[in-house]
């Protein structure tokens, strides 16, 4: 069976977390997390970035940072991960949805403005497949109202949207570390703070709510209880097995593009043919090779295709159900305006294999067996 996604590995990762061991300190902000610290400042140009359990508690401290409260409304897109709603509807806000682009699967800039109201607090766009929305609309949008633009960039890290790094362009940022992405530890994520009187804030909430970065970093002579917080320190086993991957980053994301082109070149002559719809990428932005995804006629379509790659040895996916139909989307969020495009073309994506060293005649196995569907081979 070729496998839908198998975790990155450059062989490094062992001999670093040994090294964090044999350091004596594998609680969090030790000498790894502060190499991935940096490696994602300089990489982004972002003021800040600090490593977290999770995408998700990147998203909940952002939501924190920015004082997201209860009667507040959050925009997003209905096409998204759950924990991108999760975060605000946990400080007790409504999350309202907006649709989707069909061409890039992103929040329509467009539609957002109709959607603000008086309780509209802010707009979380959400970078799909490593591809950036539409950042300067959006941007212009939250100016003219004074909303609080925090990016969900879980799949975006090495992509960018007018050579600026996803990210990096609202207040706060957050990238994911999940096993599926393109840098993986299992479990963890990383908060990009744009401006600097956020830092200190951000630093003490992450660190249950006391002034101890301050103290490991001779600043004051002890450290104490000075806010609220929570514990969203990644431990440094996590940030060794990072930093492993993170220096071979750009060797990694070449090999991933390598397999986004060859699936792209092989299946082309099938758009061309009308058959399926392939992956749009705007002139402005520059991917990362985050996942390769088409799509079908309709569910239909996808479900057989699905199933008949299953049966070729292939685990072949489909992605999100668009949260304004799931049951907590309906208790804690609203759809504004029309879902013209959210659930029709949800129904129609499906992923193909996409990982660090795929081998290419797996690749190319794959595209036989998608053109045998299709009946052209």
């Amino acid at each position: 069976m070729i496998r839908f996604n198998v975790p990155p590995f450059t062989g490094k990762e062992t001999e670093y977390i040994i090294k964090a061991v044999n350091n004596q300190k594998i609680c969090g902000d030790g000498e790894f997390t502060a190499k991935c610290n940096q490696w994602l400042e300089e990489k982004t140009g972002t003021k800040k970035a600090l490593l977290t359990t999770s995408c998700t508690h990147a998203t909940e401290l952002a939501a924190i940072l920015a004082d997201i409260k209860p009667g507040d409304e959050v925009i997003m897109p209905s096409y998204t991960f759950v924990s991108t709603a999760d975060a605000f509807v946990l400080r007790g806000a409504t999350a309202v949805f907006v649709d989707i682009r069909p061409d890039t699967m992103n929040i329509d800039e467009n539609l957002i403005e109709a959607a603000i109201t008086e309780k509209t607090k802010a707009i979380v766009p959400v970078h799909y497949a490593g591809v950036g929305c539409e950042m300067d609309t959006i941007m212009a949008i939250a100016q003219k109202h004074n909303l609080k633009v925090i990016e969900d960039a879980a799949q975006g890290i090495m992509s960018t949207y007018k050579g600026k790094a996803l990210g990096t362009f609202g207040e706060f940022g957050c990238f994911s570390f999940h096993e599926t992405k393109n840098f993986s530890i299992g479990e963890g994520g990383a908060l990009l703070i744009r401006d600097e009187e956020n830092i200190e804030p951000a630093e003490i909430i992450r660190e249950k709510g006391t002034n101890r970065a301050k103290f490991f970093r001779g600043q004051i002579d002890k450290y104490t209880w000075v806010d609220k917080g929570s514990s969203y320190l990644p431990s440094e086993l996590n940030a060794a097995y990072l930093y492993a991957q993170l220096e071979l980053a750009n060797e990694i994301t070449e090999n991933r593009m390598n397999t986004w082109n060859t699936y792209y070149e092989g299946l082309k002559d099938l758009a061309d043919a009308g058959k399926i719809e392939l992956p749009f990428i705007p002139e402005n932005c520059t991917h990362n090779a985050h996942m390769f995804y088409f799509k079908a006629a309709d569910l239909e379509e996808r479900t057989k295709l699905i199933a008949f790659l299953k049966e070729k040895d292939i685990l072949a996916v489909f992605h999100y159900v668009p949260l304004h139909s799931a049951p907590a989307g309906l208790k804690f969020g609203r759809f504004a305006g029309e879902d013209r495009y959210t659930t029709r073309e949800s129904e129609r994506l499906v992923r193909l294999p996409l990982y660090y060293n795929l081998e290419k005649e797996k690749t190319e196995y794959i595209i036989k067996c998608v053109k045998e569907f299709y009946g052209t081979v």
